[in-house]
């Protein structure tokens, strides 16, 4: 497939106009790239090398000395490699994901494979690259949701017996892990399973729009309907959130492999505790003028589910606003890190001429409105407000307690005493998502913030 710059038309709700498949949502109808051909295969063995090696990060606890020196053989290996041209890359939209996954997780590993007092200086054969594809891509230069989830999956069917089978929810598995542990594989696979499963949503929301459009007695019905479906699948999706409990440990993700894809807003090892940011440099991105690929406020955060598509997507619908004045809010600044077309997609939706929550107050001033839809309306919200309780459940089980047990360990230990510069630990400087964030305000936030998106009966009645 030929990598197409140009933006979809703004007179169509079609979803492919987006790059969303009608069967399978914002991931791909199709098994991204596995690997990357010759001469960026160089690129894949590096990868090869440091989950063959399982390299460790730098400050964990106990590191030893002859870990320390794997780590350093291969980012000693990474300076030397060539430099590789990006122009045939370029012209395969595939294979640019696919690198922009590869360069990452290589970036990652490399610095985060550092010793805690060290500056981070990206080798320039690999910034140069990253900072090239991720221009092409419209997207920032460090691991994302997209990297993770959307194009880090392979069919378990055999592709010679059935190469037009549509992923699902049970016939996923994921391509390219930092640690290869099973935990690493259902955190990432959890996600997956909700974006498959969400397209009923995505579908759902199409109808709802066309039934808004008509805007007869007839469409309330159906559109009554379909708020109705909708609340049901936000349900499914929220079982599927909860269903990471079977095959991901708290502590192992936490301890093992949370630190991989940290961002540069959550790398605090060079001050520890001072709020500022250990800076990552991409060494030779100065010697190209057309590299400014780093967003004005210089945010560079980790891959987060703040970054999914779809879950933003129902927040648009549903009229869910988590915009604050003078500064764009954490929901909106993560949608720099989705892929371009999504977030067209995100902004075509918003830009539908009638809302479903304006819709929706309307029809109160009509003789024949029983209440029927805003109720089923307030339902669907009353759903999301419950699957973002049950992100907060899972957000203290695998985030906020392990921190926690994190710091007394670290504080007990004498090693950590010892330590010149100990990285920030999250429990005693304030909780902090993958996104940089501070988790459990973030969390309370967007759950008020859909929780005053319903109507109340006085609201709903002063319309009238």
């Amino acid at each position: 497939m030929v990598f197409d710059p140009l933006q979809p038309k703004r007179n169509s709700f079609e979803l492919e106009a987006f790059d969303v498949d009608s069967r399978t949502g914002f991931m791909p109808l199709r098994p991204p790239v596995r690997r990357l051909p010759a001469p960026w295969a160089v690129w894949e063995k590096l990868l090869d090398d440091a989950r063959r090696d399982h390299l460790q990060p730098g400050d964990r606890l106990g590191l030893k000395l002859t870990e320390m020196e794997d780590s350093e053989r291969w980012r000693a290996a990474v300076r030397e490699i060539p430099l590789f041209p990006i122009d045939n890359l370029v012209k395969v939209s595939e294979l640019l994901r696919r690198a922009h996954l590869v360069l990452t997780f290589i970036m990652h590993f490399y610095i985060h494979t550092l010793p805690p007092d060290s500056s981070v200086l990206i080798p320039r054969p690999i910034s140069i690259p990253l900072l090239q594809v991720a221009k092409v891509l419209d997207l920032p230069p460090v691991v994302t949701f997209s990297d993770t989830v959307l194009y880090n999956w392979n069919s378990n069917s055999d592709a010679a017996v059935n190469p037009n089978e549509i992923p699902s929810l049970d016939n996923i598995q994921c391509q390219t892990l930092f640690t290869d542990t099973p935990d690493e594989s259902a955190f990432y696979l959890c996600s997956a399973r909700i974006e498959l499963h969400g397209v009923q949503a995505l579908n759902l929301m199409r109808s709802s729009i066309d039934e808004i459009s008509i805007g007869d007695s007839l469409a309330i019905n159906r559109l009554t309907s379909y708020l109705t479906s909708l609340c049901t699948v936000i349900n499914e999706l929220n079982s599927l959130l909860l269903d990471v409990r079977k095959g991901c440990d708290p502590e192992i993700y936490y301890n093992v492999v949370r630190p991989w894809f940290r961002g540069e807003d959550s790398d605090t090892y060079l001050d520890p505790g001072s709020g500022k940011n250990r800076r990552w440099v991409f060494e030779g991105a100065g010697d190209y003028a057309d590299l400014n690929m780093l967003p004005p406020d210089r945010e560079l955060s980790g891959a987060s589910a703040g970054q999914s598509s779809l879950i933003h997507a129902l927040d648009v619908f549903l009229g869910v606003n988590h915009e604050k004045p003078n500064a764009p809010s954490f929901m909106k600044r993560m949608q720099r890190y989705m892929p371009r077309q999504h977030r067209r997609f995100l902004d075509h939706l918003g830009k539908n001429p009638r809302s479903l929550r304006e819709f929706v107050l309307t029809t109160s001033s009509r003789d024949h409105d029983d209440g029927a839809l805003k109720e089923a309306y307030n339902k669907v919200l009353v759903s999301l407000k419950e699957f973002r309780d049950s992100h907060m459940v899972i957000a203290a089980l695998y985030i906020i307690g392990p921190a926690r047990r994190a710091a007394e360990a670290f504080a007990s230990s004498t090693a950590g005493e010892a330590m010149i510069a100990e990285p920030m630990n999250d429990a005693v400087t304030g909780i902090t998502g993958t996104g940089g964030t501070d988790l459990v305000r973030f969390l309370k936030g967007v759950r008020h913030q859909t929780i005053r998106t319903m109507f109340s009966d006085e609201e709903y009645a002063g319309s009238s």
